[in-house]
């Protein structure tokens, strides 16, 4: 079982271009087909993201990794944040999101995966925290059951027009996790 390696802050850049590469294996493939670009974007978004309150990044070797920090509220125009909004309304925004532990990314090599390698990331990058969340695409339906058999539950969305988040799903996990192999850097 290999361990995992903690890094805080912007001590994530030193593994930049590791985490770029896991990003590329994980993401350019079904169902996500991100694109050369996307990756890029990923690069760019840790440079700013390392910065964020409580930010760290989980590394498992050439294996996987995962991304998490403290959600500050009120959420900033960028990114996926007013599909969330539109999902969750400004009360459960308030309710499940605000300090709870943001998980950005979690990336397996198809490899590593069935080993209990993404249960091991996720219960490490949200160690220590009360609450937890995380968004996800609808058009990954075997990424929804790995949340799920893991603990974490979806939010329904609130009633009304979808088309105001698309694919986007929100989980919770409200109990802290356990950590296992976890070694801090």
């Amino acid at each position: 079982m290999e361990f995992l390696r903690i890094v805080h802050g912007p001590a994530t850049l030193g593994h930049i271009d590791e985490l770029v590469a896991l990003y590329a294996a994980v993401f350019t493939a079904p169902p996500w087909n991100e694109t050369g670009d996307d990756v890029e974007d990923f690069r760019r978004r840790l440079h700013t993201d390392a910065d964020r309150p409580g930010f760290r990044a989980v590394i498992a070797g050439e294996d996987g990794f995962a991304t998490s920090w403290t959600t500050t509220l009120p959420l900033p125009p960028i990114r996926a944040y007013q599909r969330i909004e539109a999902y969750l309304g400004p009360d459960q925004v308030h309710e499940l999101l605000g300090g709870a532990c943001e998980v950005d990314e979690l990336a397996v090599r198809a490899s590593a995966r069935r080993q209990g390698l993404g249960r091991r990331l996720i219960e490490a990058a949200t160690a220590r925290a009360e609450r937890a969340w995380l968004v996800t695409s609808r058009d990954a339906p075997d990424t929804m059951e790995f949340y799920r058999r893991v603990g974490w539950r979806q939010v329904p969305p609130l009633p009304g027009d979808r088309a105001a988040y698309g694919d986007l799903v929100v989980f919770v996990r409200s109990e802290p996790a356990g950590t296992h192999g976890v070694r801090a850097v």
